[in-house]
């Protein structure tokens, strides 16, 4: 008995392994499908040997990057296959790994780390020795996304989805797998880039004395994410992470910000002059709302510019408030960003982002259910330099920030949100 149940999970993990690599006939590049072909055996080794490792907590290979466990174990765990990023081959693996981190204990880059250590070290070390006399291709590239608990407006509980890039060069991993030493692991992995939401970061930075490994206690079980999260799309192949990363400097802790209400005037002061010729230069694209004028605003430990507009569609656009939210961003906000900087002082230390507030409404003046959509964009001033300069999307951007539909912060997928996908 004994034995056939040994042998029933050697055939499982067998097939789970088989499962996990992408078949090549799905690869539309020609070059990449070639090599998945010809090395789909050495793949395989890989995700053989991941699915022996006992990972702190629960790690799926996956195609898609920010499901809950639930959407997970339902959804396509096939990720691992050969790709391009800028002019390099680079083998990619994908997954989502369901730590959820303290982000009050915790900084990004001891989030990254703790997800590089836990999940993309034992990895590179699966995926080193099976390909390392291929000559094929130039680099790993590791995306692996894992949650974040937090506190929005300062008491209600939310749970996001950060996602971890590392770029290594296939050199660097293997004296990094071959090194023993805690330092020398170290200086192979700085040799790549490392990604924080498409935003770069340092694993170690301001040269840390030594391996920094966060206490394992900050961590726990992710939950499964708000109603307001959307399944993922059923379409959709590629990580956004691996797309072009941003150029902007390293992400690090906002600043102590003075909220008083000293403060928060001194401050708009110093913007009245160019907040007053935005309003009368842009009200015509913008709509804004005439008694809301542009103001400086406390949220989540840091000052924003609110900016109060109307964002009206189409009757055509009626359906479920995430597609109302989703169509506001892409036909009105989007359109915004660009203006509104230009009114901005280029060195933006002195606020940490804007906040669109937007009442969306149909044409007829009012939504599918007869009211208005209240969505406000809360983004921060780097991505949306970066988006300024169209070094990454709107997704990316939206993802960097915080969406709240009628005072609920949610989980804005832009092409799912606008396919009209129900989640009710």
């Amino acid at each position: 008995m004994r034995a056939t149940s040994a042998l029933i999970s050697m055939v499982l993990l067998a097939a789970s392994a088989r499962a996990q690599v992408l078949s090549p006939e799905e690869i539309g590049d020609p070059k990449m499908r070639e090599l998945q072909k010809k090395y789909f055996g050495e793949l395989k080794q890989i995700t053989n040997a991941a699915a022996t490792h006992h990972f702190p907590y629960r790690f799926y290979f996956s195609r898609t990057l920010d499901l809950s466990e639930k959407e997970q174990q339902r959804s396509d765990q096939r990720s691992v296959q050969f790709d391009q990023y800028r002019d390099q081959t680079v083998l990619k693996i994908t997954g989502n790994y369901f730590a959820a981190y303290s982000a009050e204990l915790m900084k990004p880059e001891e989030r990254a780390r703790q997800t590089y250590e836990d999940v993309m070290l034992p990895l590179l070390r699966a995926a080193v020795a099976p390909l390392e006399k291929l000559d094929a291709f130039q680099a790993f590239a590791l995306e692996i996304s894992h949650h974040v608990r937090g506190k929005v407006l300062g008491s209600v509980t939310s749970e996001r989805a950060e996602n971890v890039v590392l770029i290594l060069p296939k050199a660097s991993a293997q004296r990094l797998v071959a090194a023993t030493d805690p330092q020398a692991q170290r200086a192979a992995v700085l040799e790549g880039e490392a990604y924080l939401n498409a935003a770069p970061i340092s694993l170690w930075p301001r040269a840390e004395g030594g391996v920094a490994k966060a206490e394992s206690a900050k961590a726990a079980p992710a939950s499964s994410p708000s109603p307001g999260k959307l399944p993922p799309a059923t379409t959709s192949v590629a990580a956004v992470s691996l797309e072009a990363p941003v150029k902007q400097s390293s992400l690090v802790l906002a600043p102590a910000r003075d909220s008083s209400p000293e403060g928060l005037k001194k401050l708009q002061n110093s913007y009245q002059a160019s907040l007053d010729r935005m309003v009368q230069t842009l009200d015509a694209q913008a709509h804004f709302v005439r008694y809301a004028p542009p103001a400086f605003i406390p949220f989540h430990n840091g000052l924003y510019l609110q900016l109060s507009v109307t964002a009206t569609l189409p009757e055509s656009a009626a359906g479920s408030q995430y597609k109302l939210a989703a169509l506001a961003f892409d036909q009105h906000i989007a359109h915004l960003i660009r203006p509104v900087l230009a009114y901005l002082k280029e060195e933006h230390g002195d606020f940490d982002g804007v906040d669109f507030s937007a009442s969306v409404r149909l044409g007829t003046g009012q939504t599918s259910d007869g009211g208005s959509v209240a969505v406000e964009f809360i983004l921060p001033q780097n991505m949306l330099r970066a988006y300024e300069q169209f070094d990454c999307t709107g997704q990316q951007l939206i993802d960097s920030g915080f969406v709240l539909i009628n005072g609920e912060r949610v989980s804005l997928n832009l092409q799912i949100a606008e396919a009209g996908v129900q989640l009710r």
